[in-house]
């Protein structure tokens, strides 16, 4: 038996979720939260299995409580299911331990499907959110296309570090690091680090 429970501050959103699961005989609902000290709280009494999470809720949205669950609750795996579908979000919400994530226009079959998948360890993507991704990093585009290494030197200047740090970091000279800053400004088409780094998490390179 699976045990799932669920958070999102809309009862809309949680009834239809109950609606899903009921007629499932492997699966038990064992809480709903509509917000994220109500969800801490209920994850101290009893831990689900699956955990369906909501991104934005009052207090804490669920980029940070998916970071706390982690941490407190290592065995609850959590499936993002927001309407938000920014590829940054994503890809921070993937940083903090998730294990699928989903928009909340998915259909019965493939939640329930998705249930499974990441309760047997699997990780699950919402096929839009997919194709997003891999075109972003695999498109035809070539302006779009960053190399492993752009990527690398990418999430380290977001994390403001300099052209020497980085440098050394990566055991390159700071003129290579220049360079590879200089081709990312002309695929990105912008004209400075600000904008470079506004356009990749828009992108979700970071």
């Amino acid at each position: 038996m699976i045990k799932v429970a669920m958070a999102d501050d809309h009862m809309l959103v949680i009834n239809g979720l109950q609606k899903i699961f009921s007629g499932e005989q492997d699966i038990v609902l064992t809480g709903t939260y509509t917000n994220g000290d109500l969800l801490l709280a209920g994850l101290q009494q009893q831990e689900p299995d699956v955990l369906l999470l909501d991104i934005q809720m009052p207090g804490k949205n669920g980029i940070e409580l998916a970071g706390i669950i982690n941490k407190k609750f290592p065995n609850i795996r959590i499936i993002a299911l927001s309407n938000i579908e920014v590829l940054h979000q994503v890809k921070k919400m993937m940083k903090q331990g998730c294990s699928g994530y989903l928009l909340k226009d998915v259909d019965p079959p493939t939640l329930i499907s998705a249930v499974h998948k990441v309760y047997e360890g699997q990780q699950v993507i919402h096929e839009k959110i997919r194709a997003e991704l891999t075109g972003n990093l695999f498109g035809n585009d070539h302006a779009q296309v960053m190399t492993r290494r752009e990527i690398e030197i990418l999430q380290l200047i977001a994390e403001e570090y300099t052209n020497p740090q980085i440098a050394e970091m990566l055991h390159i000279s700071p003129h290579t690091v220049e360079n590879h800053r200089n081709h990312m400004l002309q695929k990105l088409g912008v004209k400075n680090t600000a904008g470079l780094i506004r356009k990749a998490m828009e992108q979700g390179l970071i």
